[in-house]
């Protein structure tokens, strides 16, 4: 089953993890055979976001759509037996520390 490991790190970015971690991480999945895709994302601040009224009039606004204290740094897909296994590499995720947080999320699948 694949999930969706969705890396949130706080705001104030006070991560003590280093490159390496995160290499050290994504060679964890690979070497495991787990690993499906996975992306770090640019800065906050390169963010669009985009809204669709009622009335189709659409609005797209430049940076974050709201003041959060967490913000969507990466994610990662593995391909895994159950939620057991998705949580265990949750939680060796570099960004689940210092008050990051991982949300494990299933992917859906509709058919061919």
């Amino acid at each position: 089953m694949k999930y969706m490991l969705l890396i949130y790190t706080s705001a104030a970015d006070e991560s003590t993890c280093t490159v390496e971690d995160w290499q050290d991480y994504e060679k964890a999945m690979r070497d495991a055979g787990v690993l499906v895709t996975g992306h770090a994302l640019q800065d906050l601040t390169t963010a669009t976001a985009v809204q669709v009224a009622p009335d189709g009039r659409r609005t797209v606004t430049d940076g974050p759509y709201a003041e959060t204290l967490e913000v969507l740094g990466g994610y990662d897909v593995i391909d895994v037996p159950d939620l057991d296994v998705a949580i265990e590499w949750a939680s060796r995720c570099p960004g689940a520390r210092d008050g990051g947080t991982v949300v494990v999320r299933p992917i859906a699948e509709f058919g061919d």
